[in-house]
């Protein structure tokens, strides 16, 4: 299912809101016998609703959206709507009512024109299910203080619902050739490994001519493809310098370097000093990753991230 939303254009951000639970109205499930109806109705609060088992269509003026398991659905106050339930079986959804407080007194209400209406449930990373099904755990349970904890994921969940989960929205920016090629790139790395690829491969998993290739990345990243692999390569060596007891020479090998000689040269000419410098500064004075808040970024979330115990060292 792709994402809905009640009108183009990009969503506009969320302020800083508070969400407040409505008393009785959930985090709950609610069981619908086949062929049932709700509505139409105004609805007067936000309203959360995924479904459990079964199927639905729901109506809002001109909007008809298909709801399954797989789907999270935003209604809006002031928004006239329908609910119609599966015909052929039984339907269970689950579904919390809120409202946004503003952070400060006489604050503007949030202008949610662009928000959403629909969110798939099964992408890559995607915290939003985790969220969904902790929210009916809280309802079910109901420890102590679990309101304060319901309102806290809600509003994560708000935020997460609106912006997009994050690394599978990035990916659908890029394009298809640099993700294609990415995919050979993942499978290359899935054993923690940063192998270094050749350009002649990179080309062939994407698709396209070796210049083409070269063309695109530079206009989408600003460097080559092999240039931009071993940025990648080279950022993976961040954590495992700083939060890890292996040896240099076990970082060079698990980034994709040959020795350790030839991954301090390349780690200074691209951060301006040796990994061993690094590896003793402070996170918050040591030079900038080359892929922090860059386009780089957006290939970085597409494959897995290094692991600091698969390879034997010590520091």
């Amino acid at each position: 299912m792709t994402d809905t939303h009640a009108s183009p254009g990009s969503p506009a951000l969320v302020p800083a809101l508070t969400p407040t639970l409505v008393a009785r109205l959930g985090p709950a499930v609610a069981d619908y016998p086949p062929g049932s109806v709700f509505g139409p109705r105004d609805a007067g609060t936000y309203e959360f609703v995924w479904l459990l088992h079964g199927s639905a269509r729901w109506f809002c003026g001109e909007l008809a959206v298909p709801l399954t398991p797989s789907a999270l659905l935003l209604v809006r106050p002031g928004m006239r709507d329908t609910f119609h339930w599966d015909t052929q079986r039984p339907t269970r959804h689950a579904y919390t009512h809120f409202r946004l407080r503003p952070a400060a007194p006489g604050a503007p209400a949030p202008d949610d024109t662009d928000w959403p209406v629909v969110r798939d449930l099964t992408g890559r990373g995607d915290p939003m299910a985790a969220l969904c099904r902790y929210l009916l755990t809280l309802g079910a349970a109901r420890p102590p203080g679990w309101e304060r904890h319901a309102e806290e994921t809600l509003r994560l969940l708000l935020l997460t619902f609106v912006h997009g989960p994050g690394p599978e929205a990035r990916a659908d920016t890029l394009p298809e050739p640099l993700v294609a090629m990415m995919d050979t790139v993942r499978a290359r790395w899935s054993d923690g490994v940063a192998r270094p690829l050749a350009l002649e491969e990179l080309a062939r998993a994407a698709g396209v001519s070796e210049s083409t290739l070269c063309r695109i990345c530079r206009r989408r990243l600003g460097v080559s493809p092999v240039e931009g692999l071993e940025r990648l390569r080279l950022a993976r060596a961040e954590p495992l310098l700083w939060l890890s007891n292996l040896s240099l020479r076990a970082i060079a090998v698990q980034c994709g370097f040959a020795d350790a000689y030839h991954f301090s040269r390349r780690f200074r000419a691209v951060y301006g000093m040796a990994p061993s410098a690094f590896r003793a500064a402070p996170p918050e004075s040591a030079p900038p990753s080359p892929v922090a808040n860059g386009a780089l970024s957006a290939l970085q979330a597409l494959v897995p991230p290094a692991h600091s115990g698969s390879v034997n060292g010590s520091g």
